[in-house]
């Protein structure tokens, strides 16, 4: 894509594009196990549309990381080409551009990053993906980014500490290995010393966290009937993106695990067979991590 493209690519076939471009990045990342939602720097924290002020959600966090990562961007704010125009921005000659998605219903202007790609239809109100090119900070000239939390690691650490402490989930310690127990509803987590530094420890637990979510009542995963015999897998990657998501929450990158390395080329079976896999991954993901966050600032509050 071309400074040129800033408008919305509503013909083309979205899906293939996303689901192409991640697809390249986790099989660069192969050697070394970093898949493109491991983040560190400053693009660990969740992108950000400059006009609306919001963060980017889903599927579309993903993307902008897999971009920020590849091209060493450090800056989270991201724009269409209007809109750095808009803001007296020009994007630089010949940068290209990053895709992301949003879905329109039929018949309004009403557009949204919330959408699972399992729900193409509310009633007869037809849901249609859209496809927009968006150029990070670093890609501009006449803008200063913003100044991103110079928040220290021990205050991110103490912050993530009482946030998986406020869910409430039942931890136990010990062991060897990190693993959700769905028969007995619990976490185990091996001792924070087995672990190379805070950052993996908190990004181990959010992964189990996520898994934790999976549970009925809470975000009630089925993925048999959508995924079949992958549906292990999948469960494996909503886990993955679950914690990126809810670190990035945290302003903690996420790190690799080398036990995880496995599922990759399940993962990779699964996307390059079905191009909205990735969608319906990141978006149970995303649900997964939002319910954390509303499961930890409600028992702050009643805490209170």
């Amino acid at each position: 894509m071309s400074t040129t493209d800033n408008t919305a690519t509503s013909k083309a076939d979205v899906y293939q594009q996303v689901t192409d471009a991640i697809v390249n990045a986790i099989e660069n990342g192969v050697g070394n196990w970093k898949m493109p939602w491991h983040t560190s720097g400053r693009f660990s924290f969740s992108p950000i549309n400059i006009a609306s002020k919001k963060p980017y959600r889903g599927i579309n966090t993903l993307c902008l990381w897999s971009v920020a990562k590849a091209k060493g961007y450090e800056s989270g704010e991201w724009a269409t080409y209007k809109q750095w125009q808009e803001r007296g921005a020009q994007v630089c000659k010949g940068e290209k551009a990053a895709m992301v998605v949003f879905w329109k219903f039929a018949n309004t202007s009403t557009e949204t990053q919330d959408d699972s790609e399992e729900h193409t239809a509310t009633g007869s109100r037809l849901l249609f993906a859209r496809g927009y090119s968006v150029f990070n900070a670093s890609q501009v000239s006449g803008y200063t980014p913003r100044v991103e939390s110079e928040e220290t690691m021990p205050e991110r650490i103490e912050r993530a500490d009482s946030f998986f402490t406020s869910i409430g989930a039942i931890v136990r310690n010990g062991g060897n290995r990190a693993y959700y127990s769905p028969s007995e509803d619990y976490v185990q987590m091996p001792p924070f010393a087995a672990f190379k530094d805070n950052v993996s420890y908190y990004s181990t637990l959010a992964h189990e966290h996520t898994h934790w979510t999976s549970r009925e009542g809470r975000c009630a995963r089925e993925l048999g009937k959508r995924f079949g015999d992958s549906a292990y897998a999948a469960e494996e990657l909503i886990a993955e993106l679950g914690a990126a998501f809810t670190c990035a929450h945290l302003g903690l990158s996420s790190e690799p695990r080398e036990d995880h390395a496995a599922y990759i080329q399940s993962w990779l079976k699964v996307l390059k067979a079905d191009k909205r896999a990735i969608f319906t991954a990141s978006s149970k993901a995303q649900q997964a991590c939002d319910w954390l966050v509303q499961r930890a600032e409600s028992r702050k509050a009643v805490a209170a």
